[in-house]
């Protein structure tokens, strides 16, 4: 088995085995968290729209991703990282306070969940920005796959785990679970290592509005990153909020479940997500990163499509599952593409823009909302797969040379 082969090749690197169970307690800390105030929301409220609500505060930083992007090129990735885990931690722990005092209120949830989300959505831009920097070229296929188990593995066990801990022992037990994993995130971040020495050049002394602007043209003058970020708003828009957010709703109003129900829907979802990632961590080496992104990102909305058309739970967890391993593929393949066609010195500002594109989740969450409350939620679902498969179809040709072509950069291996 050569290096580039082998799954565990990125943790060769002292700083990726710091980095992954780093990020994996974070993933699993924000998943639980997702799945016990979701269901708390729709409980508490009743009312679609502010889960709908909810779900979009979780996105609000993301337009502020790309400035994220610029501090970290700035102070230091890791130094970044660090500070955010730790406000994750002070958060985490106001929750954890005011549920075990029966303090907790939606208004509380709406609040707190509002500055968690100022934050948030740029963790991932913080990740893969430093596994930019301390990983090889050929090895970022494999090392983004491993990365992304984190997050899959993390839903699986988030949603059993986080299901069965409120059920058993209340709120507050459940949160201080989720702190603890906050704090062990931020004190195995701090031991993550620094850029390789080919990583690029350090900052230099100029404005933050000339990176951010410096970050921007970058992306305009690459046709394969351009069509990737496109692409990014369409699915963030149309086929997350279906299969993310709004799975409280499908379980409860259709599936006709409670909390566990739930908790096997979006371990479903996650389980088929971690096997895409497996299998790319094992043979990304081999595949086109730019045609693999457009052909499982049409398989994900026809298999959205299908899935909101089941009636039962059981039917239900077998298609979500397929439609997370072709989502985990179509996004992997996404991110490898960006890392390896991008200036190593303007990783993080470029993945911060490529997180600008969560801003479309919240957006579609809000237009989702009154339209499921009008017309169903198999209905909605499918004018949305409708609208994704069609602009789908559309970036595929309208960038095809830089996408499909075999000798395309967006296709190197």
């Amino acid at each position: 088995m050569t290096e580039r082969a082998s799954t565990l090749a990125p943790f060769r690197v002292r700083s990726f085995r710091f980095q992954w169970p780093a990020d994996l307690a974070t993933s699993w800390a924000i998943e639980m968290e997702t799945l016990i105030l979701g269901w708390y929301i729709l409980v508490e409220t009743g009312s679609v729209l502010m889960l709908t609500w909810y779900a979009s505060l979780r996105f609000v930083g993301t337009l502020l991703s790309p400035l994220f992007g610029v501090a970290g090129h700035r102070i230091g990735n890791k130094r970044l990282l660090c500070l955010m885990r730790a406000t994750y931690t002070v958060l985490a722990a106001t929750m954890m306070v005011l549920a075990l005092t029966g303090a907790l209120t939606p208004l509380s949830v709406f609040i707190i969940a509002g500055l968690m989300g100022a934050v948030t959505p740029s963790d991932l831009v913080m990740r893969y920005a430093l596994i930019g920097e301390t990983i090889p070229a050929h090895q970022l296929m494999g090392a983004t796959s491993v990365a992304r188990t984190t997050q899959d593995s993390a839903r699986i066990a988030g949603a059993l785990t986080g299901a069965g801990l409120v059920a058993a022992l209340g709120m507050g037990a459940a949160y201080a679970v989720v702190t603890a994993l906050y704090a062990l995130s931020f004190l195995l971040t701090t031991q993550v290592g620094g850029p390789r020495r080919d990583a690029g050049p350090a900052a230099e002394d100029v404005s933050s509005w000339r990176d951010l602007k410096e970050g921007a043209a970058y992306v305009w003058n690459m046709p394969q990153l351009l069509a990737a970020m496109w692409l990014a708003m369409l699915v963030n828009l149309t086929a997350f909020p279906l299969v993310n957010s709004l799975l409280p709703y499908v379980a409860k109003e259709i599936y006709l479940t409670d909390q566990t129900g739930l908790g096997y829907v979006v371990a479903s979802f996650a389980t088929g997500a971690l096997i895409g990632s497996i299998a790319l961590s094992r043979f990304g080496h081999l595949v086109r990163a730019g045609r693999m992104m457009l052909v499982f990102c049409a398989v994900w909305y026809a298999l959205i499509y299908w899935f909101a058309q089941m009636q039962t739970l059981g039917a239900g967890m077998a298609l979500i599952a397929l439609t997370g391993c072709a989502q985990s593929v179509s996004m992997i393949s996404m991110s490898a593409m960006m890392l390896r066609n991008s200036a190593a010195a303007l990783r993080g500002r470029i993945m911060g823009i490529r997180m600008m594109a969560v801003y479309g989740m919240p957006v579609g969450l809000l237009i989702a909302g009154p339209l499921i409350q009008r017309y169903g939620y198999p209905l909605t679902a499918t004018v949305y797969c409708a609208i994704g498969i069609a602009a789908t179809f559309y970036v595929a040709w309208r960038w095809r040379a830089a996408l499909w072509r075999r000798d395309a950069p967006a296709n190197a291996r």
